[in-house]
C-alpha cells in the first residue's frame, strides 16, 4: 500500500516522463540542443536518450514503491534543489540569462522546479511525523 507521499513522488515522475515524451514527439529539437546533437537525423541518439531516461525513472518508481531509503535521500535532495530552477526560469525570461530554449520550455522547467519544491517539504513533513516514505 502506498502514502500519500508516495503517490505524490510517483505522480511526478509520471507527468515527467509523459512530459518527456511529448517534448521529444513534438519539439525533439530542444533535446538535440540540450545533449548537443549534430544537425540532422539524431533519432539513434534520441532513442538512446528515452531509454536511458526511462530506465532512471523506472528505478526511481520500484525505489518509492517498495520504500527504499536511498531512493527516499536522492529524490528529496533533488526535490528540494528544484527550487533553484525558478530563479533560473525567471531570469531567462527576462533575458538576463541567455534562453535554453523556447519561452514555453524555460516557463515549464520553472513549473517543475516549484511542482519540485513543494513536494520535497511534503517529504520532509512527512519524514518528521513518521520517518522515511512517511505520510505528510
Amino acid at each position: 500500500m502506498v502514502n500519500r507521499t508516495q503517490v505524490l513522488v510517483l505522480g511526478f515522475l509520471l507527468f515527467a516522463w509523459t512530459s518527456l515524451l511529448v517534448i521529444l514527439a513534438a519539439a525533439p529539437a530542444i533535446y538535440d540542443q540540450a545533449l548537443r546533437l549534430p544537425t540532422g537525423d539524431c533519432r539513434a541518439a534520441e532513442i538512446g536518450f528515452l531509454v536511458a531516461l526511462s530506465s532512471f525513472i523506472a528505478l526511481l518508481a520500484i525505489g518509492v514503491v517498495r520504500r527504499w531509503r536511498w531512493t527516499f535521500w536522492l529524490v528529496l535532495v533533488a526535490f528540494l534543489f528544484g527550487v533553484l530552477r525558478v530563479p533560473v526560469a525567471i531570469l531567462q525570461l527576462t533575458e538576463v540569462l541567455a534562453a535554453n530554449g523556447p519561452t514555453w520550455y524555460v516557463a515549464f522547467q520553472g513549473l517543475l522546479g516549484v511542482l519540485q519544491f513543494a513536494i520535497g517539504l511534503a517529504m520532509v513533513a512527512g519524514y518528521r511525523r513518521a520517518g522515511v516514505w512517511g505520510a505528510f
